[in-house]
């Protein structure tokens, strides 16, 4: 039987979470007491045939009793019943966003504003999150996107998770290097199609442009000597406890040749499946919803 508790912030999207879950078989079971843990597991393992696979929800809403989940957490491994922990987690600005929107306020936030709300939950939970098999931030996932990745990590039977989201992101210098990018690559050394009529209005999404990108050596040459780099880094961030990783690809205005690169890149990692993965083209479409 593989047993799963999901937890993690107010806010970060167990919701969601959970109906993927639940789409993928799992018998799931929210806000259940703490002291209920035990039992509930024992009980699970009883009908491991109509419950192969478990998911429960355990977070703040427990109360003073989350700070017991440690010691339920060490009986049942003890036990011989592990539990592999997901927590969920989003930036403080976004959990700020995402409570404004729904105009709901923290669990914690006692009559005070909800950034101290956060701050009391952060605080309490923090523990739990370094515990935790897996953490997933989801500052800047749609649902979609949540979905796939937990569809890809809990669909094989493994506990080897890799707690890292990689996103590949091409823009465009001249709307700004992105804020939240951690490797960024300037690749204006390329080729460049806007010089050419017949290609100016293409996007590094045409095979035109990217044959037109990689023309000569220099393309291939980057790529070959970049991902021995990116393998090398990767797995340096997750045992250094990062969850997410932004790689940048820059040209002049986002549209053909960092579209090119980035397009490249994430074929090739995506052949690996090691890690959770997508890829946005930020300025692809600029010039034309500006009129350009």
């Amino acid at each position: 039987m593989r047993l799963l508790i999901l937890t993690g912030m107010s806010g970060a999207g167990k919701h969601q979470a959970f109906k993927v879950l639940e789409d993928l078989h799992y018998h799931c079971v929210d806000n259940l007491p703490v002291a209920l843990l035990k039992s509930f597991v024992e009980l699970a393992v009883s009908a491991e045939k109509e419950m192969q696979r478990v998911a429960v929800g355990i977070d703040i809403r427990s109360g003073a009793s989350i700070s017991s989940l440690a010691d339920v957490l060490s009986e049942l491994e003890s036990d011989g019943k592990p539990v592999d922990i997901l927590f969920l987690d989003a930036s403080d600005d976004v959990l700020l966003k995402r409570y404004k929107e729904t105009r709901r306020t923290p669990p914690l936030a006692k009559g005070d504003r909800i950034e101290e709300g956060i701050r009391r939950e952060r605080k309490q939970m923090q523990w739990l999150r370094e515990k935790a098999d897996l953490v997933i931030d989801t500052s800047h996932l749609l649902t979609k996107d949540l979905r796939a990745e937990l569809a890809r990590r809990f669909t094989a039977d493994t506990a080897d998770f890799k707690s890292i989201y990689v996103t590949v992101l091409s823009f465009g210098y001249k709307y700004g290097i992105p804020a939240d990018g951690d490797l960024v690559f300037d690749v204006r050394f390329l080729p460049n199609p806007y010089y050419v009529e017949r290609l100016r209005a293409k996007t590094g999404n045409d095979p035109l442009i990217r044959e037109y990108v990689f023309q000569g050596s220099d393309g291939d040459t980057f790529i070959e000597r970049l991902m021995p780099l990116i393998d090398f880094l990767i797995p340096q961030y997750i045992k250094e406890g990062k969850n997410s990783l932004v790689i940048c690809f820059g040209c002049t205005g986002g549209k053909h040749r960092s579209v090119a690169i980035a397009n490249e890149i994430y074929g090739r990692l995506s052949a690996k499946q090691e890690y959770g993965l997508k890829i946005e083209h930020r300025d692809i479409d600029k010039d034309r919803k500006q009129g350009k």
